[in-house]
């Protein structure tokens, strides 16, 4: 696993791991020269079939490793094996691994070492192939190059400008400002070019940073009558009261608690499983037509 930092910098970082490696007293061998010879259980197979007769007739045939040379087909006389590999051929090894993780590698990319898996007599080994793994970030999102972030600015700097600073992966401190004048909506998301994720193997091309901006709106009565009048003509005018034509009932607007859900809901839930209940009781209903 790796960190956001890590895959915007670039990082070197040491990996140990045991594997097997040809034995270099026998060369692989296992034995001296000559002292390998085929099994006479197996037949130099490795395997052993057996067969069972279930019924008159009926026979299962089961195939089993050889238990004379472990499935290897050969054995050797045990004053004839190696003694630093006793026979097996391969000894354990600890081996390091230098990775590198270039700047603007990817989640789910991968790191190849080739050769430097598992070795075995008579076959040519296999790669070392390492996953990399994305930690989530407090701060930033990425979205291929690009970066995403969520700022909280209050309504005085949505309305009439604002600096604010913050650290990036590379440890600057970054001075973001905004020209009093422009307004920002709550949600509106701004751009800064050539703040985003390195490209990979192009680490000077750089995506961009996209900020969302989270407005965060004063508390219910913050502010004296007297004071919300000259607020009032300092902001854009309202606009006209529609006129009324004929009857009319004014209503009030009450805050609505999200969690509780909503009565006409709950109230259309009890319909609808009464009117289940005499569906399956009283058979099929009256269906609308459909045109």
């Amino acid at each position: 696993r790796v960190s956001l930092e890590d895959l915007y910098n670039g990082k070197t970082t040491k990996l140990q791991l045991s594997k097997n490696v040809l034995c270099s007293a026998c060369n692989g061998q296992g034995g001296k020269a000559g002292a390998v010879q085929k099994c006479n259980a197996c037949r130099g197979r490795g395997v052993r079939i057996m067969i069972r007769q279930l019924a008159p007739g009926m026979v299962q045939q089961m195939q089993s490793v050889c238990s004379d040379c472990n499935g290897e087909g050969e054995v050797i006389n045990e004053k004839d094996r190696c003694k630093k590999c006793e026979g097996k051929k391969v000894i354990k090894e600890v081996k390091i691994l230098e990775v590198h993780v270039d700047k603007g590698m990817k989640h789910g990319q991968r790191i190849t070492f080739s050769g430097e898996a598992d070795q075995a007599p008579g076959v040519e080994p296999g790669d070392i192939v390492l996953l990399l793994q994305e930690k989530e970030n407090e701060v930033f999102q990425r979205d291929g190059n690009d970066l995403h972030m969520t700022h909280k600015i209050g309504l005085i700097e949505a309305l009439c400008g604002f600096q604010f600073t913050f650290k990036h992966l590379d440890g600057r401190q970054i001075v973001v400002k905004y020209p009093p004048g422009k307004v920002i909506e709550p949600g509106c998301i701004r751009v800064v070019r050539g703040e985003g994720m390195p490209q990979y193997r192009n680490p000077f091309e750089k995506g961009n940073l996209y900020v969302k901006f989270d407005v965060q709106f004063p508390e219910n009565n913050w502010i004296s009558l007297e004071k919300l009048t000259e607020l009032e003509d300092l902001l854009p005018a309202r606009p006209e009261f529609p006129n009324v034509i004929g009857d009319a009932e004014e209503v009030d607007l009450q805050e609505f608690d999200t969690t509780q859900g909503s009565g006409g809901g709950q109230r259309r839930e009890a319909y609808n499983d009464s009117s289940d209940e005499e569906s399956s009781h009283d058979g099929p209903g009256v269906q609308c037509a459909h045109q």
